[in-house]
Formats: structure tokens, C-alpha cells, sequence
């Protein structure tokens, strides 16, 4: 949509430039400044919850242990956590303004649905996280150790208790249950009839197991790097030898596990959101489905339309009615030509897909190739693999962005999967002016919080680089002699 700003508005030496600004549409600018917002903001939600874990593991080992190296890991990594707890807060908190100022017409349709979970988020989740939190971060001399550990596990649980309630929102978005339509002042709205069947919808499990499952997966990557990175500053650091270890095999775990649930997910999907699927094999026309392994394009053309005839695909015949029906190759999949409504941005969805479970591969072999040096005794010492772990470092983060990239776009034309469009959930007198300025100022804005968080935690590296210094040694006696050591089966 092109907007044309009258001459009188402003001084004539700018009007010739202004006047050829071309806005976008009130609908298009706030999908992308809600997609853009989510994008960065679920970086520090993600962190927070794959790190939760780590850091109740670490503080357990320290308490019970002693050992120095726990604690130095404790300390580097809840400077981490508090940080992105800080930034997820800033970040986080313009979303709910959103559901105002740009889909105003959404919120009045479902809002009872969405107030009483996001409410729920912020009084059982937030504060309980944000408490914790402190004492975590500034408490390790003055509490006790069970009151230390217990702040620990708070901190973790406040943000799993976080997500637990966001997604409980989204999943409902995705597969509706427990409500029916009403009409108040002329208005039809969703109004909660049945809790329980709202908040575990058929969507929730899924979603929740998924997300929580990868955002291990990303933050165990981020620590696998950072570990392999120390670990060439110094060779004998015990903590970052320690923190190699578990990382490469919680890695080998946790992407296997992802990847046998992703399967199974996908025939949820299938059978949900029928259009979804279609959309990640870019299956036009109903009938057998192929699963598409790879798909490379050999023309611009192809980037833009997964079904352009310069697409190399390899791929299994039949493969994706199989997994939609759960065993049958000759099953019947519905293209996205015969679904009454448009068909959600396909290429997105495609490449995004490919991207997601091509990633999910290369983890698998990342957290076996790192278990067998492992076994082998000689992790710390493998050099190459320390580089490819440190260059692998951010892709877990990238997996996660373009699962939800599937899980959103996919959705589309729906904010509420058969119940709301989104062009039906934007605020009515939103302008499109008001909707690109402010899209171009939160890109802005979010790109600063960004550099600045990467920029304290450059710091805290530098700093514990420093500490990782030729003779650094920590040791359970804390011993720093920096002799070399014979290389043991537990390394």
C-alpha cells in the first residue's frame, strides 16, 4: 500500500522524498514487527530455560561437592543467565502493548482466552524467576547452601512455569478447545467455557516438550562452544574440561530425542493443521505426498517457489503420506490448492523446514562424534572438533527460530486456527503509517539490545579468558601448579 503524505504537512523540500515513501499495509508491518519481536525476544526466553537446567546442576555439584570448578562454571554462566533474564524482560514486555495497539480487533475476540494464562505467567513465573534470581546472583556468601541450592531450582522453575503458561496461549491458538462464540454489544467474542480442555489443548504437550526440548539443545551448543573455545585458550582448565564433557553428551541425547519427537509431531501436525503440512513439503496438489531430504535451488526463481521446476530435490517417494498417516505410503495428503482458504507464505515454511530438521541432523552427529572422543579419552585434545563445536556454537538458536517460523507462519491465514484471520485481528484504526514507523523503530531498537548484549558477554569471555591463562588449573584442592597431566578415561 502506498501511503501519499500531503505537501502541507511538511516543509517542501522534503515533500518530493516523503511523498514517494511507499508504507506497508496496517496488517503486513505488524506481522512482521510481531515476528521480529518474538524473533529476538525468544533468543533470551530460550537461554533462560535451556539454562536453567545447567546451572541447578552445577550449583547441586558445587554445594555437594565442593569442588571449585562447579563454582567457577556457576558463576560464569549465571552472569549469562541474568543478563538474558534482564534483556528477555525488555524485550518480552512490548509483546502484550502489541496485542493492543496493532491487533486490537484479536484481543477483543479472544482476549478472556489469552488474560488469565498471560496473567497467571506474569504473577506465578516472572516474580518467582526475578526472586530467585537474586538471591541466586548475589547470595552465594549470605544463605546458606540448602537455601542457595533451593534458589537454583527456583530460578529454573520459575522460567520452565514461564513458558508452560506462553504456550498454553499459543498451542490454544493453533488447536482451539474449550470456548464457544458469543455476541456482547454486538461483538462476537471467544468466551471460556471449559479451562482444563482450553489450557491442554490436543496442541500443548507437543509444543511444550518441543520447545523446552530444543531450547536444551540450543543452550547446551552455546555451552559446548564457549567450552571448546577455554578449553584451547588452556588445555588443563578442569571447569571448561568438565562443562566439554556434559555438553557433547547431553547434546547426543537431547537431539536424538528431539528428532524421534519431531516425527511424531509432525503427524499431530498432519492431522490438525492439515494446510501446515502440506505447506512444509510445499504439496500442492492431494494426493501421495514425497518427503523432499534435500531440496537445493538452481535459480533465484526457486528460493521464492518451492514448486518451481529449477529445484533439485532428493527425495523419498511417498515418504511424507507415510508419516502423515502414521504408516500408510499410499495415503492420501491434501495440497494446498484444494483448501478453501489462501495458503500460508509456502517458501518460508519449505526452507525454514529443510533448515529446522537439517540442523537437527548435524547436532545428532555433533553430540556423537564428541561421545566417541569422549570414550576415547581424548575430547579435550581433538582439536577440530573443538572448532566445528565452536562454529556450531549459535545454530541451536537458529534451529529453534525457524521451528517457530513453521509453528507461526505455517498457521497462516489463522490467528486462531478456524477462528480468527489475522486480517480480522488488527486494530481497526491503525494506520499504515503509524504500523511501518513503528516496524522500523523496533528493528532499530531491538538491534541495540542485541549489540549490547553481546557486548557484556564478550566481556564476561574476555574476562574468564584471562582467568584461562597458561597455569590455570581448578582443580577439587584448588591447586593452579599448571603442570601437565596424564590424559584419563573420565577426560
Amino acid at each position: 500500500m502506498s501511503v501519499r503524505i500531503p505537501v502541507s504537512a511538511i516543509g517542501d523540500s522534503a515533500a518530493d522524498l516523503v511523498a514517494t515513501i511507499a508504507f506497508l499495509s496496517p496488517e503486513l508491518a505488524s506481522r512482521i514487527q510481531f515476528g521480529w519481536t518474538i524473533t529476538v525476544h525468544i533468543l533470551f526466553a530460550s537461554l533462560s530455560i535451556g539454562l536453567a537446567p545447567f546451572l541447578v546442576y552445577v550449583t547441586v555439584q558445587e554445594v555437594r561437592t565442593g569442588d571449585r570448578r562447579y563454582a567457577r562454571l556457576r558463576e560464569f554462566w549465571t552472569k549469562v543467565f541474568g543478563v538474558g533474564f534482564v534483556m528477555g524482560t525488555v524485550t518480552g514486555i512490548p509483546m502484550g502493548f502489541m496485542f493492543g495497539t496493532n491487533f486490537g480487533s484479536f484481543s477483543t475476540t479472544v482476549g478472556e482466552l489469552l488474560g488469565g494464562p498471560l496473567s497467571f505467567e506474569v504473577k506465578m513465573a516472572f516474580f518467582l524467576e526475578a526472586v530467585s534470581l537474586g538471591v541466586l546472583l548475589f547470595g552465594r556468601e549470605r544463605v546458606s547452601d540448602r537455601f542457595y541450592v533451593l534458589s537454583s531450582v527456583l530460578v529454573g522453575v520459575g522460567a520452565w512455569l514461564s513458558a508452560f503458561w506462553v504456550l498454553v496461549v499459543n498451542s490454544w491458538m493453533q488447536t482451539p478447545r474449550g470456548y464457544e462464540i458469543v455476541t456482547e454489544g454486538g461483538t462476537s467474542v471467544a468466551r471460556l467455557t471449559d479451562p482444563v480442555a482450553a489450557f491442554f489443548n490436543p496442541r500443548f504437550p507437543w509444543m511444550y516438550v518441543h520447545m523446552q526440548n530444543a531450547s536444551i539443545i540450543a543452550v547446551t551448543l552455546l555451552v559446548a562452544g564457549v567450552a571448546a573455545y577455554f578449553v584451547r585458550t588452556n588445555r588443563e582448565s578442569d571447569a571448561w574440561r568438565t562443562a566439554l564433557r556434559l555438553a557433547v553428551v547431553v547434546l547426543l541425547v537431547t537431539s536424538a530425542f528431539q528428532a524421534v519427537h519431531g516425527d511424531a509431531y509432525g503427524r499431530h501436525v498432519a492431522d490438525t493443521q492439515p494446510h501446515k503440512f502440506a505447506a512444509m513439503e510445499a504439496h500442492y496438489e492431494t494426493g501421495q505426498a514425497d518427503l523432499h531430504l534435500v531440496a537445493i535451488p538452481t535459480d533465484p526463481e526457486a528460493i521464492t517457489d518451492p514448486r518451481a521446476e529449477n529445484l533439485y530435490t532428493i527425495s523419498i517417494p511417498h515418504a511424507a503420506s507415510f508419516l502423515a498417516s502414521g504408516g500408510d505410503p499410499t495415503a492420501e495428503v491434501t495440497g494446498l490448492d484444494d483448501f478453501e482458504f489462501e495458503s500460508p507464505p509456502v517458501a518460508i515454511v519449505f526452507w525454514s523446514f529443510r533448515l529446522m530438521v537439517g540442523l537437527g541432523f548435524w547436532f545428532i552427529a555433533l553430540g556423537a562424534w564428541g561421545t566417541y572422543r569422549y570414550w576415547r579419552g581424548d575430547l579435550a585434545e581433538a582439536d577440530r572438533y573443538l572448532q566445528v563445536l565452536m562454529a556450531s556454537a549459535p545454530l541451536g538458536f537458529v534451529a529453534l527460530l525457524t521451528g517457530w517460523y513453521v509453528t507461526e507462519i505455517g498457521r497462516q491465514p489463522w490467528l486462531v486456527q478456524g477462528v480468527l484471520r489475522t486480517a480480522e485481528g488488527v486494530s481497526p484504526s491503525l494506520t499504515s503509517t503509524e504500523a511501518t514507523l513503528t516496524l522500523l523503530g523496533f528493528v532499530v531498537g531491538y538491534l541495540g539490545l542485541l549489540a549490547a548484549f553481546l557486548l557484556v558477554c564478550k566481556r564476561f569471555v574476555d574476562e574468564e579468558r584471562d582467568r584461562c591463562g597458561v597455569g590455570d588449573r581448578d582443580d577439587a584442592d584448588g591447586t593452579t601448579d599448571g603442570r601437565p597431566r596424564e590424559v584419563t578415561a573420565d577426560d
